[in-house]
């Protein structure tokens, strides 16, 4: 590391979260995810760019992930219409859980037949990269002028919300069976249980609190309700896993309760937490790209390439399908268009940082996968999302012919 004062510090810092907010808005104006532009800056400024910042340090970098995520969530739940979830929610919970689950295995066994991987390195490399990214999705759609109303935006939202525990709870799960062997699948089942039930009751606990706080103390503009409102975030998280749920569950759900409930300082703490989601996105992009040593990710790509192609064209289709087969009113356009929108982004690179902090074998080259795997995933799903949503109707300037076949019965349909 670089040694200097903490006055440069400061200034560099600040130089590269500048730097990095520029980056983002530049990738964007190519349809690209702002978190290309965030994690090249990083990648510009460590060890192999031009900056020459090593840094290696990855239990630093999973802890600015685990808190980044937690705003990004508690920020995402309070955007997120109750109307909207209500209309979505079975089929939301049904992709964030069966869905995730689905897709882990597919890319699991594809990663033991195509690139030689041992069962828990395929087990884990598809827990990972299981998970969606929401705020890359809808960073693109209202860039674009995509019309966001109706169903299928709102399953999107929904899912990448909440699909994120379950996600975790498969890395942890496979980390333990790495940790010891003869561990029982069976007894996760209840643990899972619990972490899920917890996280919820404690978010809606939290999230029910913070407006009443709000109104009860008097915090009408600003100032102190921007502080509630983090500490809100960091509690719910917190309490949540004090007490064995998932704490960025409980985040999320805070957040949504929140979100939708009535008091004075609502509309300037909603735009507070807006920024810091995206400050925290600045933050943890730019720790990750970091990380990254470009020299180093030859030999991932080949795999990258293989594994991208599995989830974008097998495992995440055959997923959303299976998934939504039994909710009538999502044709094929909107499954098709779901499958597509499934952007990678801050969760499986945070997450492939937990088997190196673990000291797993292999758990570098896992990480350049799943780096390499996020990284074509965004250049190639998000440019193509907006002509996806054109071609597959799902947009303003045909809404009425969209929303007919995506709720008109399904004949013949598999």
């Amino acid at each position: 590391m670089l040694n200097l004062n903490t006055e440069a510090a400061l200034l560099l810092v600040g130089i590269l979260l500048l730097t990095t907010v520029l980056a983002g808005s530049l990738s964007s104006r190519f349809g690209l995810p702002a978190l290309i532009g965030f994690l090249g800056l990083g990648m510009l400024a460590g060890v192999d760019g031009p900056g020459g910042i090593a840094f290696s340090d990855f239990s630093f970098a999973q802890s600015v992930g685990t808190v980044s995520l937690i705003f990004i969530l508690f920020s995402g739940g309070m955007d997120t219409a109750w109307s909207d979830v209500r209309r979505v929610a079975a089929p939301a919970l049904v992709l964030a859980t069966l869905g995730v689950l689905a897709s882990a295995g597919i890319v699991a066994g594809a990663a033991m037949l195509l690139i030689g991987a041992s069962p828990l390195e395929a087990a884990l490399l598809g827990a990972i990269i299981a998970s969606t990214d929401a705020a890359a999705v809808f960073a693109i759609l209202r860039s674009t002028g995509l019309d966001l109303h109706g169903d299928v935006p709102a399953l999107i939202e929904v899912e990448s919300g909440s699909n994120d525990p379950m996600a975790i709870f498969l890395v942890g799960a496979v980390l333990l069976f790495i940790g010891t062997p003869d561990a029982s699948p069976v007894a996760l089942v209840p643990e899972f249980l619990v972490q899920m039930v917890m996280g919820s009751v404690v978010g809606l606990a939290i999230g029910f609190a913070m407006p009443w706080l709000l109104k009860r103390g008097g915090y009408r503009q600003g100032g102190l309700a921007f502080v509630i409102s983090i500490a809100t975030a960091l509690i719910a998280f917190g309490t949540a896993h004090m007490l064995s749920g998932n704490g960025f569950l409980a985040a999320y759900i805070a957040g949504l309760v929140a979100g939708n409930r009535n008091y004075a300082a609502k509309r300037t703490v909603s735009t507070f937490q807006d920024g810091m989601a995206w400050l925290a996105q600045v933050a943890m992009f730019l720790t990750l790209g970091l990380l990254v040593t470009p020299s180093a990710l030859g030999p991932a790509v080949a795999p990258g390439i293989i594994i991208t192609f599995i989830l974008m064209f097998v495992a995440r289709p055959i997923s959303v399908f299976v998934c939504l087969a039994p909710f009538r009113k999502f044709g094929w356009r909107a499954k098709l268009f779901v499958s597509w929108a499934g952007l990678r982004g801050a969760v499986p690179i945070v997450l492939a940082t937990f088997p190196i902090v673990a000291g797993v074998e292999g758990a570098f080259e896992i990480f350049n996968i799943v780096f390499f795997v996020v990284l074509l995933s965004s250049v190639i799903q998000g440019p193509t999302i907006n002509w996806a949503g054109r071609k597959l109707r799902i947009g303003d300037h045909d809404q009425r012919v969209a929303q007919r076949e995506l709720r008109e019965p399904q004949t013949g349909e598999a």
